[in-house]
């Protein structure tokens, strides 16, 4: 079957990053992409409409004005510094990547996983996950995660491909496999990390987020309730030319309820803490997509 010209457009486009840009000189490098988010936010296109949308609900706005459309403008710019840096992410050595972070609450955590339980790590699309989690294979923690199949197949091989060449076990999204072989790694006291601020399949939980009705995965708070190992909930955002992060609190799993009502809590708690996070950094939240009921309904989900 002939792969679309669409995917070979957007496969040559991707094998360019890894290629060209990566060598490129970081200082032309992150011109380059600076001016390219800004002609995507002059452009006005569905992702920019969605995302100032979404801008809204967090600033507590009826319709877009001039400080949406401000702060669009940095977050299309935060966006594109993340693309920047996952195609630049192979040259980055480990004492730029341990030595830029900066961290805070990471110490339970990190002990949670020396103690031989597992762990799960539960983030938004903020900041620069991508390094986040460079940072913990370099903490001798090396982690599973999942992957959005991408089309066309060689796309998604090359995010596969990078991510392991960072340290990372990459399972395709789709299927009851990867759940159960996260359980497996949770289990053997394994971190797992997971991005959780966007439901894709056809089981997320509706939670209170931003006073409005949104759709999140439930496999973060159901992996901590099967397995015993501990979810927290983590926020990303840019500091300068550094990388700004926060583990937070351990979500508990409640002592009473059933399995769904003690899933429901734990989801609606990681929900408060990712709104924290967002309130905080809302130019590093880089989501252009759906998250509210209100709006996916105008898609029939």
């Amino acid at each position: 079957m002939n792969v679309p010209m669409r995917d070979e457009a957007m496969d040559a486009a991707y094998a360019l990053g890894w290629t060209i840009v990566r060598k490129m000189p970081e200082p032309a490098a992150r011109a380059a992409f600076t001016a390219l988010a800004d002609r995507t936010w002059h452009r006005y296109g569905s992702g920019v409409r969605q995302l100032e949308k979404n801008l809204c609900r967090v600033l507590d706005k009826k319709a877009v004005d001039d400080e949406v459309r401000v702060l669009s403008k940095k977050v299309l710019r935060s966006y594109f510094r993340y693309w920047l840096e996952v195609f630049r992410l192979p040259e980055y050595g480990r004492d730029r990547i341990l030595g830029d972070m900066r961290v805070s609450g990471h110490e339970p955590m990190l002990a949670t996983l020396e103690s031989g339980r597992g762990v799960i790590l539960a983030l938004p699309h903020m900041g620069n996950y991508e390094h986040a989690g460079a940072w913990l294979v370099h903490m001798g923690h090396p982690f599973t995660t999942v992957a959005e199949r991408l089309k066309p197949e060689s796309l998604f091989d090359r995010f596969v491909a990078f991510r392991e060449s960072l340290g990372m076990e990459v399972l395709a999204h789709r299927g009851a496999s990867a759940y159960g072989r996260m359980a497996q790694r949770l289990r053997s006291g394994r971190p797992v990390c997971l991005v959780v601020d966007r439901d894709l399949s056809a089981s997320g939980i509706d939670v209170e987020f931003f006073g409005a009705t949104a759709r999140m995965p439930a496999v973060s708070a159901a992996l901590a309730i099967q397995t015993g190992a501990a979810l927290y909930p983590v926020t990303l955002w840019y500091e300068g030319r550094y990388w700004g992060a926060r583990v937070h609190e351990e979500v508990p799993v409640p002592g009473e309820g059933a399995r769904q009502e003690k899933i429901q809590a734990m989801t609606q708690e990681v929900a408060r803490v990712f709104e924290q996070g967002i309130t905080a950094h809302p130019e590093d939240w880089h989501m252009l997509q759906k998250v509210w009921v209100d709006d996916l309904a105008e898609d029939g989900r």
